[in-house]
């Protein structure tokens, strides 16, 4: 995507000033950004341009609609959602530290307890998501390729 030099120090909705990009998906790109309305350090994904422009915006806008619904500790929360000078977005917490997958390249092996902690909290979190009828596309598969096996 074009945009992540272009959006760096760029003003979203009059509220949210982009700082620099921390990831990105198949759908668009995720920032650390300031939200002056809150005085607080927030992520904010926008919807990659060409995929809006390639497949429509209504898959992103499904993705808002679920992170609105789900309310759990382990589940990251949406602040915010709108568009701006063309650009479909969202704003969640920014959580700032190493991910998990730094860890594990990082350590190599977890300690067990520390496993156990994760996945526990894992599975809670994919428990809610499922009681809310959200099914994670990877699980999605999985459920398909079983039910292909039969």
């Amino acid at each position: 995507m074009t945009q992540a030099n272009v959006l760096a120090g760029r003003t979203i909705a009059e509220r949210y000033t982009v700082d620099h990009e921390v990831g990105r998906g198949a759908m668009g790109v995720v920032y650390r950004a300031h939200d002056a309305r809150h005085d607080r350090t927030i992520a904010l994904k926008v919807l990659d341009p060409a995929v809006s422009r390639g497949i429509g915006s209504d898959r992103f806008l499904r993705e808002i609609q679920t992170a609105a619904r789900l309310s759990h500790p382990h589940i990251v929360a949406l602040h915010d959602s709108g568009e701006s000078d063309g650009l479909l977005f969202y704003v969640m917490p920014f959580i700032d530290g190493e991910t998990l997958r730094q860890r594990i390249t990082r350590e190599k092996v977890l300690p067990v307890d520390d496993a156990l902690r994760l996945t526990r909290e894992i599975a809670d979190a994919l428990a809610c998501a499922h009681a809310h009828d959200v099914i994670h596309p990877l699980i999605r598969r999985v459920k398909q390729r079983m039910l292909m096996r039969i």
